[in-house]
């Protein structure tokens, strides 16, 4: 007996989440549940606005459209939008018993580049100290000179910044031009600082300063290379898609000495769990980029460890979809 539900959730939002053009005010997604033979598996399908292509109807579509065909004990055919292949990946994952239940609950804190928080995060953090922070919101030199004022506050912290394509060469160099050269190692790697890769590459080349790849990562043209400059690439599984594509990803940037960071696209708890489980499968030697879940008011059925948020249960959640047969 094969049986198939999906269901719909609206979470809000933290006041504030703004992503790209415009302002985040709920989470909206699916939840896939798979049952077989007695066992069963759950997954997350939440396309992000502003990053994913795919829409919350063209992903509720296409999440159906498998459904059916899985339920009939047919085989779905093999392209489907990222959030929608990630997602039935993972509830095919739990199904079969591939997606190991040990999870990398540790987080590189997100900060917001204030010094004294970042100290007051890191001080209880075990290990080696990252925290990532977003720049190229203000001014590219003002980026640099609070960047190099963290690194000195923190002599054994490590940062992972993130510009998302925002500067140009010119303001890269500003940026570059206030941060100490003596902290530079210390930037474990930036995300994309140019516009252009060949922009961050040259940048990468001439500063000193580490980056990686993360938008390009999803793009139809990139291939992992080893190049001078690059340290990392960023898997954002949610924009990327299953779990083999996933796996295959960090594979070879492992085979060619880069590390690969297995990060948040701003899931609900449900989708961190899991995401955190495959950082420990996957990535056991990087600390994955998981801290989003305080841009969500409530929790989704799997809470996070030790989180004070309120739980949505799954009675509370819409039914959209449901199929059973022999």
């Amino acid at each position: 007996m094969r049986k198939a539900t999906l269901y719909q959730f609206s979470l809000p939002m933290e006041a504030g989440v703004i992503l790209r053009y415009q302002r985040l005010k709920t989470r909206d997604g699916f939840l896939v549940h798979l049952q077989d033979d007695g066992q069963e598996g759950w997954g997350e399908i939440s396309p992000l606005p502003e990053f994913s292509h795919e829409t919350l109807e063209q992903a509720k579509i296409a999440t159906e459209e498998w459904l059916q065909q899985w339920c009939l004990n047919a085989q779905p055919k093999e392209s489907y939008p990222p959030s929608v292949a990630f997602g039935l990946s993972c509830a095919l994952a739990e199904l079969r018993r591939e997606l190991p239940a040990d999870a990398d609950y540790r987080k590189a804190p997100l900060c917001t580049g204030d010094p004294d928080e970042v100290i007051l995060r890191l001080g209880n953090m075990a290990g080696q100290k990252i925290a990532k922070v977003k720049v190229g919101l203000y001014e590219a030199v003002r980026d640099g000179m609070v960047v190099s004022v963290m690194l000195e506050a923190v002599p054994d912290l490590q940062l992972r910044l993130d510009a998302n394509r925002s500067w140009t060469r010119t303001k890269a160099d500003g940026f570059a031009k206030y941060v100490n050269p003596d902290y530079r190692p210390r930037i474990a790697f930036l995300e994309e600082p140019c516009k252009t890769r060949e922009e961050s590459l040259a940048f990468a080349r001439e500063t000193g300063i580490a980056i990686a790849w993360d938008e390009s990562v999803r793009e139809a043209d990139f291939t992992i290379e080893a190049q001078e400059g690059v340290s990392a690439i960023i898997i954002k599984p949610t924009l990327v898609g299953s779990i083999a594509r996933c796996h295959q990803l960090i594979a070879e940037a492992h085979q060619l000495g880069l590390e690969a960071v297995i990060s948040s696209s701003i899931e609900t708890s449900f989708g961190l769990t899991q995401l955190a489980r495959l950082a420990h499968w996957l990535t056991p030697d990087s600390l994955p980029g998981l801290d989003t879940l305080d841009l969500i008011q409530s929790q989704l059925i799997r809470c996070w460890p030790d989180s004070k948020i309120p739980c949505v249960t799954l009675d509370k959640l819409e039914t959209v979809w449901s199929h059973e047969c022999q």
